[in-house]
């Protein structure tokens, strides 16, 4: 499990701050880091798990996050939403680490990414395809359900993640992504449209789904 070895870390990170101030406020922010932050660490370390599929890497993932955080904490504006707050560093640590992969050959990029990275394939073939699509699609292979995904635009995705695979409600998914509700039901409608259309073209290159029946369904939704 998720340990607080990320205040080592951090404090790493954020020792020229802390030079220049007292040891007294270096301790007080500490402190109060740790009362607040670390009890939403297991929150945090299981949307974490669920995005990687690998408890190693998902203590990685919090743990770097975690460290950010501590560093901005003094931007933190108490009162508001901490989880939120906490929760948009990781999502924002997450992509950051994907798009480092991608672009450095030696990682491997999607291919070392499980079941489109999040979680089960088929729970996202389930609920953003099969009403709109045909049950063909569910035969799609889970790195093709994955890239697609990926290949969606950032606001639209993460959208997709946080109502599909976390089941967030959209509430919370606004204070996450800091926007409006109605705009959070406006990216994830054309985040599964997105998706919809990218997994008809792959299903009409296998012979899944002819392009008549594709057109039909995607003007449909």
């Amino acid at each position: 499990m998720v340990t607080t070895s990320f205040c080592e870390e951090a404090q790493l990170v954020d020792s020229e701050a802390m030079a220049s101030s007292k040891n007294t406020d270096s301790e007080l922010k500490i402190k109060d880091f740790e009362q607040q932050a670390l009890p939403l660490m297991p929150q945090l370390y299981g949307a974490a798990l669920r995005w990687t599929r690998n408890p190693s890497d998902a203590e990685d993932l919090v743990q770097e996050a975690m460290a950010k955080a501590f560093v901005a904490w003094g931007q933190y504006q108490q009162g508001t939403n901490l989880k939120a707050w906490l929760y948009r560093i990781m999502t924002n640590t997450h992509i950051n680490k994907y798009n480092k992969q991608q672009k450095d050959p030696s990682r491997g990029g999607l291919d070392e990414l499980e079941d489109w990275q999040l979680g089960d394939a088929e729970s996202v073939t389930a609920t953003t395809t099969r009403s709109a699509e045909l049950e063909a699609l569910d035969h799609l292979p889970a790195d093709i359900i994955r890239n697609s995904l990926m290949a969606i635009p950032e606001e639209f995705r993460m959208v997709v993640y946080y109502a599909v695979v976390d089941g967030l409600p959209y509430s919370e998914i606004a204070e996450i992504m800091g926007t409006p509700v109605g705009t959070v039901m406006s990216r994830l409608h054309r985040g599964k449209k997105l998706l919809r259309i990218l997994l008809a073209e792959y299903a009409i290159e296998q012979g899944y789904l002819s392009p008549d029946k594709a057109a039909q369904k995607t003007e449909q939704n």
